[in-house]
């Protein structure tokens, strides 16, 4: 399986945000974490994201097709670790292996340390595939409600 990441410009914002709104929109009606979710997330702060100069959003792209998408927080400067925040493939692409491989394809291009993300810890496959992906738990989590705690993973 190949993937290609294609960079995402303001220009398409609107596009990105209603797809991160379907992705995101099942773990929002589990979780109901308003505050957090970035299905409730309004395309003004999308807007806002895209024309920070340490961010970069990529398409994943498999076939031809947009399978989901990823942004990483690139701020480069000595000891920021770089960020993924956040990552998805549309639910008819899930399981095939795609998040791995754009995964594999920003460490790449952003270089294949110093990384860190937050995660659900409800959620065992999301850690599954980043612990699978070489991070690990800090032991640093936030609970966002009853129902949801936030787990920070770090990549060195």
């Amino acid at each position: 399986m190949k993937i290609d990441l294609a960079r995402i410009g303001v220009d398409d914002a609107e596009n990105l945000w209603k797809m991160q709104v379907e992705a995101f929109s099942d773990l929002y009606k589990k979780y109901q974490d308003t505050e957090t979710s970035p299905a409730t997330e309004k395309l003004e702060k999308m807007i806002i994201r895209l024309e920070q100069p340490c961010t970069y959003y990529y398409y994943i792209v498999a076939e031809g097709i947009k399978v989901g998408a990823i942004r990483v927080v690139d701020v480069k400067e000595a000891g920021k670790p770089k960020r993924i925040s956040p990552i998805f493939i549309m639910k008819q692409f899930r399981g095939k292996g795609y998040a791995q491989e754009a995964i594999r394809a920003v460490e790449m291009i952003h270089g294949g340390c110093d990384w860190e993300l937050d995660t659900i810890l409800q959620e065992k496959g999301n850690c599954y595939l980043y612990e699978k992906m070489g991070y690990y738990q800090t032991g640093k989590t936030e609970a966002i409600n009853e129902k949801l705690t936030l787990v920070q993973y770090k990549k060195e």
